[in-house]
């Protein structure tokens, strides 16, 4: 199935900010669009502002004159409708009301020809009841952009239960040639991205609750040692608090309040506080004039240790033997006791222990370090210990991190801490979509990587750290929070249990 002919016209329903970027997208890769707004003058107005930012591109030499001149041409706003007769895709980016966009369709039904592609951007609502009630749903596909849509280049494109297969696969190929990436998806609540990244304002919102640690420091953390664009709360309040609260409400809701996908009540109450953001000038950050941004915390130096003893392979950190030795540290190498745990034993005899979903409270003198996407490049690790850790294992694991170059946040006593719960029910809901049949592993690291711009896909980063990683940390974490928000997934259990059977483990 082939892409839309460029000679055919695309319709845009919904003249704001996504509509407007939509239309662009069209225009740019060649068709007449037409645009139609039910509030009188806005289509006009949105033609306008689109005629702008063409300008702006030919500023940029992004553009030139002449194709800049072509587009505006091709470019139609309208005034009802009928006028959209003819037109072989009409894609909506209206109010998020199911019932709002179901009265839209019907009507469209009676202008359009049956051969004509429909299409929402809806993020939230299920396309399968958009189209439910249409004379001939097979045509009708979900089109999502994200923002802005001329600049992001994913584009989701959801079948709902009656979507014809080659109807989205023509919305495939349409999206490939207007420049995006598509990636192909079922009609599930949150479809790929908004469903998987979940777990990331999630857990930085728990560790938050839990006062294991504030907001700038979680930030700084995601970032520096994650790997990660931005950080949970800096995004959120990007995005708008209301708007994430509003996408994170919905999944849980059309899972059927799934723990997993269980609201932040910190966040709720942002919300009730009108503290929305940027756009607000007060989210988890104040933005007014004159305002300070908060620092995170940051532990003083510390001496480093002269030597440290390792025992048992340290899996994803195992690097930091490699780096501890350039830092001019003696390493010494040792088997760990017969069921013991991998560890860096520091000079005093205290323990310094990646982070695998246990507390430190429960393991006597011993500190836990977060995971980092790359040891060598990240320039900030998070520790953290119970208060009854000797003070001087604490010293001697900061001093250590420190001589490698990497300033050290402590934080409190939170299982899985920071990067490493995050990215295991990252792993795991990325395992449970695709054994569910919402998009492939490679259109799921694609998404990701494209929509939210996460450093690397989910099944990426499990092939990273190991198979059987993800499983383990949730399992542990389970094990402490039974509440069924980090019990591993069926899919998980069979993919981390088929890895040890093919590697000898019993």
């Amino acid at each position: 199935m082939t892409a839309l002919d460029l000679s055919s016209s695309v319709a845009v329903v919904g003249t704001g900010t996504m509509g407007q970027g939509i239309a662009q997208v069209a225009l740019v890769a060649g068709h007449s669009v037409r645009l139609y707004d039910a509030a009188p003058g806005r289509a006009r107005e949105a033609a306008e502002a689109i005629g702008a930012r063409l300008d702006r591109l030919v500023e940029k030499e992004r553009l030139t004159p002449a194709d800049r001149d072509a587009a505006r041409a091709r470019l139609t706003p309208v005034d009802d409708l009928a006028s959209l007769a003819g037109c072989t895709l009409v894609a909506e980016a209206v109010l998020e009301r199911l019932d709002v966009k179901q009265e839209l369709f019907r009507a469209l039904e009676d202008v359009v020809g049956d051969d004509c592609l429909l299409a929402t951007n809806t993020s939230s609502l299920s396309v399968t009841a958009i189209g439910g009630a249409l004379r001939v749903p097979g045509r009708f596909v979900g089109l999502h952009f994200f923002n802005p849509a001329p600049l992001m280049p994913l584009v989701e494109v959801v079948s709902g239960f009656a979507t014809d297969p080659a109807c989205a696969e023509r919305a495939r190929e349409t999206a490939r040639a207007w420049g995006k990436t598509p990636v192909a998806c079922a009609d599930t609540p949150g479809f790929v991205v908004n469903r998987i990244a979940r777990p990331f304002y999630a857990e930085a919102f728990a560790v938050y609750e839990s006062q294991g640690a504030d907001p700038a420091t979680v930030d700084a953390v995601l970032r520096e040692s994650g790997g990660f664009r931005m950080g949970a709360f800096e995004l959120t309040d990007l995005i708008g608090q209301d708007v994430n609260e509003s996408v994170t409400h919905s999944v849980w809701q059309s899972f059927f309040q799934d723990v997993r996908f269980t609201p932040s009540l910190a966040q709720r109450r942002l919300v009730e506080s009108g503290r929305l953001g940027r756009k607000s000038g007060h989210g988890w950050y104040d933005y007014r004039d004159g305002a300070e941004r908060p620092e995170p915390h940051t532990a003083p130096r510390t001496p480093a240790p002269a030597q440290v003893t390792a025992e048992g392979d340290l899996g994803p950190a195992a690097e930091l033997l490699t780096l501890i030795r350039e830092a001019g540290i003696q390493v010494r190498e040792e088997k760990p006791a017969a069921g013991g745990r991998a560890a860096l034993v520091l000079p005093g005899g205290g323990r310094l222990a990646l982070a695998d979903g246990r507390t430190t409270a429960e393991s006597g003198d011993v500190v836990h370090f977060d995971l980092a996407l790359d040891y060598r490049r990240a320039t900030r690790i998070a520790l953290a210990h119970h208060r009854n850790t000797p003070e001087r294992t604490v010293a001697e694991a900061t001093g250590l991190f420190q001589a490698l170059g990497k300033q050290v946040s402590v934080i409190g006593d939170v299982p899985g801490m920071i990067v490493a719960r995050t990215v295991a029910r990252i792993i795991d809901l990325a395992h449970d979509a695709a054994a569910k049949g919402v998009a492939t592993e490679e259109d799921i690291d694609t998404a990701m990587r494209l929509g939210v711009n996460y450093p690397l896909g989910p099944f990426e980063w499990d092939r990273k750290l190991g198979r059987t990683w993800a499983c383990s940390l949730l399992d542990e974490l389970h094990r402490r929070d039974a509440c069924g928000r980090y019990a591993p997934s069926l899919a998980l259990y069979r993919h981390a249990y088929a890895t040890e059977k093919r590697e000898g483990t019993p």
